[in-house]
């Protein structure tokens, strides 16, 4: 990775704010001759308009000091950034540069909600239970949530999220004002995140404002600190993964977690400082990690209080004839409307992606009509969703720009937005979604042989075996324990996973969640495969987020086999791509826990001395050869 420093040394501008003005002044205004010659003036070299200019072609004129290269948009969140360096004209997800912008510019405003939440809390006449402070807790998940990779490509839905913040946080600073508060939300500190009062701006100039004040590269160069910015990203992404994870449980639930929104707000109110803090921000975002250990708890809680607590289940994996509609995402109560408002309306319900453990939970799959699990990860779904014939619901993320074949029957629902895409209210009114789907054809006979697959081994259902499992262990019976999951995407080199599961053992047991599991759950070489003992080999564990079974009994084998959980015979290979992923990577790291191989590659914001903190405190490592990084594995390396 090339550090900030790195490419100012090279010329690669990374969007130093007087030039950046300069660069968007003169070419909305002029053509590109006299933008040259107005930055001339500046003694600017050469600029090429990166609208026709990719990072690649970037990075080797930066190379040779023959241009100056004034990117559209920095954004670099998640795995799959272009060239590994940052998407600078277009999000290889799709996200236009204006919509980045904008992005910019809510999550500085959530900032400066949080300075406002934080002094709320410090004011005595404001109760924890103030409705105006519950507005700003609730609007900071959603905010955050609609943020993330694959969730919002909106412009009008972004600019809605930031006028609602700065609405909710005028009205919570009149009352701390009120109530004498407010000396801690100060410029010194916190910089233009303080004062930034963005009420009256057109779209426009909410889009200017994140080009101008609010980008990663502008960050950047104002905390001028490559190890410290890191830091501070690798806590901002963490922390938009709680978010959304409590998102989730506020959905379930119907309100937010005091003691969890408040440290919510602390984190983010140290993410907005721009002073260069290494410690401080090490600590922050360990802090993100064990705040998502707390989430990830009252989801996993909420889910079973709600909808039941969750059992090994098969799920069938062919169509069944009738009419259909499809819901992907991760939201299991809009799964539950939605079939309650289906019952004998002759219309069948299938899950895609993450929604696949739905059938383990009891309420829910005590709906007959809730028939099976359809398609595989979300990086398919141009084409699934289009051979798929029925409406298709989108709860959370992922979501792609979808095909003309199947726009026309795509759904939206919560913090998910695309333009021309049909939005499903908080009143989660499915009507158009069934009368679509019984207008529509829907399957044919099929006489293919069912399938099916079993999922629901949550740590509820796997702590009974516990015995077994240590049992095994203990007498050579089982070799190792390989945790194999997390957030999949489409590059190449994710193949690494599946080439690393078929590779493990058969005497080997292989915990697996997330949508990265389909890389394992579908493979031939592993479906049906058993221990000794009569335990499958692949034990579906269920969605990103139950990721905290895996840590629940980590932390039970543990205790039972008298270690800690880095002497269990376990190893972990996790898949990441997103901000969920990087929430759960932080709650890992807080564990203490050792030897990780998260992949296909780093995250483009750590620079080589975060990394080498990282390796030398966790050993946490990119992946390598699949044999050789196996047999280190075995060995406990």
């Amino acid at each position: 990775m090339l550090s900030s420093a790195a490419l100012r040394q090279k010329q690669f501008v990374v969007a130093a704010p007087v030039v950046s003005q300069l660069w968007r002044r003169a070419t909305t205004a002029t053509a590109p001759a006299a933008a040259r010659s107005i930055l001339g003036r500046y003694n600017v070299p050469t600029v090429s308009t990166s609208r026709f200019f990719s990072t690649k072609m970037a990075t080797k004129a930066a190379a040779s000091h023959t241009a100056i290269f004034v990117p559209d948009m920095m954004c670099r969140q998640c795995e799959q950034t272009a060239d590994h360096i940052a998407c600078t004209t277009q999000g290889v997800c799709g996200k236009s540069s204006e919509t980045s912008a904008l992005q910019d510019t809510l999550m500085d405003s959530i900032k400066s909600l949080s300075l406002w939440c934080v002094a709320a809390r410090a004011t005595p006449s404001i109760a924890r239970e103030d409705p105006v402070l519950e507005k700003a807790n609730v609007l900071t998940l959603k905010a955050t949530f609609s943020t993330l990779t694959n969730v919002n490509f909106s412009s009008t839905r972004i600019v809605d999220y930031i006028r609602q913040v700065e609405s909710v946080k005028d009205e919570l600073k009149t009352k701390v004002i009120a109530g004498g508060g407010g000396e801690s939300v100060n410029e010194t500190e916190y910089g233009t995140v303080a004062a930034m009062d963005l009420r009256d701006k057109t779209d426009a100039e909410l889009e200017e404002y994140g080009q101008t004040y609010s980008g990663l590269d502008v960050r950047s160069a104002a905390m001028n600190h490559d190890d410290a910015f890191s830091l501070n990203e690798i806590g901002t992404y963490g922390l938009k993964g709680v978010c959304a994870y409590a998102s989730h449980v506020y959905q379930m639930v119907g309100k937010t977690d005091p003691e969890i929104m408040t440290a919510i707000h602390e984190i983010y109110a140290k993410l907005a400082s721009p002073v260069p803090d290494i410690e401080g921000f090490l600590a922050n975002a360990l802090r993100v990690g064990q705040v998502n250990a707390q989430v990830l708890a009252a989801l996993n809680g909420a889910h079973a209080d709600t909808l039941g607590i969750p059992e090994p289940s098969p799920v069938l994996t062919t169509a069944v004839e009738g009419k259909a509609i499809l819901v992907s995402g991760h939201d299991m109560n809009d799964l539950y409307y939605l079939l309650q408002q289906t019952e004998g309306k002759g219309v069948n319900v299938y899950t895609h992606g993450e929604m696949l453990p739905a059938h383990s939970y009891p309420k829910l799959k005590a709906f007959p009509h809730l028939v099976g699990n359809y398609g595989t990860a979300w990086q398919n779904q141009k084409f699934e969703f289009a051979s798929f014939p029925g409406p298709i619901v989108v709860t959370t993320n992922c979501i792609l720009e979808p095909r003309r074949v199947y726009k026309d029957r795509l759904y939206s629902m919560n913090e998910v937005g695309l333009d021309g895409v049909q939005h499903i209210g908080s009143d989660r009114d499915f009507t158009a979604v069934i009368e679509q789907a019984q207008q529509m054809k829907g399957f044919p006979r099929d006489i293919t042989p069912a399938k099916y697959h079993t999922t629901g081994f949550n740590h509820r259902a796997v702590l009974p075996l516990a015995g077994k499992v240590i049992e095994a262990a203990q007498s050579g019976a089982l070799s190792r324990i390989f945790l194999i999951g997390g957030c999949d995407g489409s590059q190449w080199n994710r193949s690494y996973f599946t080439t690393l599961a078929k590779q493990t053992p058969d005497d080997s047991l292989i915990l697996t969640m997330g949508c990265a599991k389909n890389r394992i759950i579908h493979n031939p070489e592993l479906e049906g495969a058993t221990l000794a003992n009569g335990l499958p080999r692949v034990l579906d564990m269920g969605q990103c987020n139950d990721a905290y079974s895996a840590v629940v009994l980590a932390t039970e084998l543990a205790k039972a086999m008298n270690c800690s959980v880095n002497e269990l015979p376990l190893s972990f290979a996790v898949s990441h791509l997103e901000q969920k992923a990087a929430a759960v990577i932080l709650t890992y790291l807080s564990m203490g826990i050792k030897n990780i191989r998260l992949g296909p590659s780093l995250p483009a914001y750590i620079t080589p001395n975060v990394l080498n903190m990282l390796v030398q405190k966790y050993n946490l490592r990119g992946p390598g050869d699949p044999a050789q990084d196996l047999q280190a594995m075995m060995e406990g390396k």
